[in-house]
């Protein structure tokens, strides 16, 4: 692991992060927001995490899972009504209200993903 920018995959956290700002400003529910949004918001971690760290793909993947399993499973013990930001816009749409299932196997889909097209650019000469 070393400390490394990579231009290439901040450009697809920028443009993550303007297609997630898209979905949150204008789309108030549905598959888009609550299900396709949590299968992009781990791929847009990835980035992050790549664009500044010099790591292999699983384990790149693999704490992006923790990452997100960890702010999921604080929606379950009511994080942010025990912080008393429940009524917080900003808090709630990074961290989330609700616990649901699905959005864990939509973080699990989305690094699957991920490291399926990492596989697929290693084997490109």
């Amino acid at each position: 692991m070393k400390l490394q920018f990579n231009k290439t995959y901040f450009s697809g956290f920028i443009l993550l992060f303007t297609i997630e700002f898209l979905i949150a400003i204008y789309l108030k529910d549905g598959f888009i927001r609550h299900t396709f949004g949590d299968f992009l918001v781990v791929i847009l971690l990835y980035c992050f995490i790549k664009s500044f760290i010099n790591i292999n793909p699983l384990s790149a993947g693999i704490l992006v899972l923790i990452i997100a399993f960890t702010i999921e499973f604080l929606q379950l013990f009511q994080l942010l009504k025990f912080l008393n930001l429940e009524h917080n816009y900003i808090a709630k749409l990074v961290l989330g209200s609700t616990f649901q299932i699905g959005d864990l196997v939509a973080y699990i889909l989305g690094i699957i993903t991920v490291l399926l097209v990492e596989k697929s650019n290693q084997r490109t000469p």
